[in-house]
């Protein structure tokens, strides 16, 4: 008995329907009673009463559909218990972040994970941050981090890291000096983009209608270093995580100014879809993040 034909059996038992069925399993209507007339060929019995409001399963039919159901639900099962391994067999976590946590966090998470469990394998894919809890919730991947004012639906949320957005200008700038700046402080200046929520126009909905006037953008740079290296060169100031930004100020000779905005102090959140259906090394990688939250970036 093959699995897909016992999944059309089982779909035509629950829909009454060879045609829903078929629908069901991206099949036309005959190919569908093709396989079903060839089950019971080949087992000796009768499974379906076929007429005119659909199909009903005779008692043999129903013996079977319950066992069919039994079946593939371990298949899948067994589906799913393997997605936590790579090709070669080694342990497999599916991990999805944001670019900010990328580059401030997961290097030392990763790394402190291999220790150990140096046996697990994990698969970084970087998305936006609102695009990783649908990535979660879809099965795409098995942990993810994102930051939000508040944590997303579709998918069980924990509390991580937060950061502080800060302003990156030339030493030597007029608003170089400052311990702090508001974001209304630094309009006079020409902006390098790449906002918090990427595009200019969510940000302006971010931040709301507080602003004396308009942003003046200069260019859109989403690479923070290359972001920096424009500041360097006197083309504008440029908003950045302050943990990446103090990371390049050093050598490229900037001014790494907190911001104190509301919305420049971003939470950071842990999500997954069933923490109880994860792999061992997968519960073992969320324990871990879990354990570092609230910690300072690096």
């Amino acid at each position: 008995m093959e699995f897909g034909t016992l999944e059309i059996f089982v779909a035509a038992v629950e829909e009454k329907s060879l045609s829903r069925a078929a629908e069901r399993a991206s099949l036309v209507t005959s190919a569908a009673s093709k396989r079903i007339s060839e089950l019971e060929r080949r087992l000796g019995v009768k499974l379906l009463d076929r007429h005119g409001r659909g199909v009903t399963p005779t008692p043999a039919g129903e013996v079977l559909y319950q066992q069919a159901r039994a079946i593939l639900r371990q298949v899948g099962q067994a589906r799913t218990s393997l997605a936590a391994f790579s090709a070669s067999g080694l342990p497999q976590i599916r991990l999805v972040a944001n670019s900010s946590t990328v580059q401030q966090f997961l290097p030392r998470e990763i790394s402190a994970f291999a220790q150990v469990a140096p046996g697990a394998r994990i698969d970084l894919t970087e998305a936006f941050s609102y695009d990783v809890p649908r990535l979660v919730a879809d099965g795409e991947a098995d942990i993810g981090l994102y930051h939000a004012a508040h944590p997303a639906a579709g998918v069980v949320s924990m509390r991580y890291r937060s950061d502080l957005e800060a302003l990156v200008v030339p030493l030597g700038h007029p608003l170089a000096g400052r311990s702090s700046v508001a974001l209304d402080d630094a309009l006079d200046y020409d902006f390098l983009g790449f906002f918090p929520r990427h595009s200019l126009e969510e940000f302006l909905l971010l931040i709301g209608p507080g602003l004396s006037r308009p942003l003046r953008v200069r260019a859109q740079v989403s690479n923070p270093e290359a972001r920096c290296g424009l500041v360097r060169e006197g083309l504008g100031v440029a908003i950045v995580p302050s943990a990446i930004a103090r990371h390049h100020a050093g050598r490229m000779g900037l001014a790494v100014i907190p911001m104190t905005d509301a919305w420049a102090h971003r939470q950071m959140w842990i999500c997954v879809r069933d923490a109880a259906k994860l792999s061992s090394a997968g519960k073992a990688f969320l324990q871990q993040l879990q354990s570092r939250a609230d910690e300072p970036p690096p």
